[in-house]
């Protein structure tokens, strides 16, 4: 069963497309356009309208109809290499942190030790200048 929302998409079946009918509220319209409505366009083009008839009938130009096109496609190319987070991710960034916390203890040891090998005095807090 297809239902209507919102933005022209009809959807159904586990899949969307755009209306012919999404144009009706955004026609004439002035002022920024909602994701909603950049997603609409965007099926629309994804779904072989014109690129220029699209732009001269939203009122935007070309050039920011691919735009809107190429971040859309962009991240969902994006949203396919990532892979969710295990317990695994967790553990390595606390392993990560310990070890920072480790070696910056390390290095102020050494500082230390080098200090008082050459007989120079250690510093306790900020100068007092």
């Amino acid at each position: 069963m297809e239902s209507v929302g919102e933005g022209g998409l009809v959807c159904g079946e586990g899949r969307c497309r755009a209306t012919g009918g999404a144009s009706e509220g955004v026609r004439g319209s002035k002022g920024r356009f909602s994701a909603r409505r950049k997603a609409a366009a965007v099926m629309r083009l994804l779904g072989g309208e014109d690129l220029e008839s699209l732009s001269r009938e939203l009122g935007v130009t070309a050039a920011t109809l691919a735009g809107w096109r190429e971040a859309f496609v962009g991240a969902g190319q994006a949203a396919l290499k990532t892979r969710p987070p295990d317990y695994k991710d967790e553990e390595i960034a606390r392993l990560k942190a310990k070890i920072g916390e480790l070696t910056m203890g390390n290095e102020l040891l050494y500082e230390k030790i080098h200090r008082m090998e050459g007989g120079q005095p250690l510093r306790r807090g900020r100068s007092r200048r």
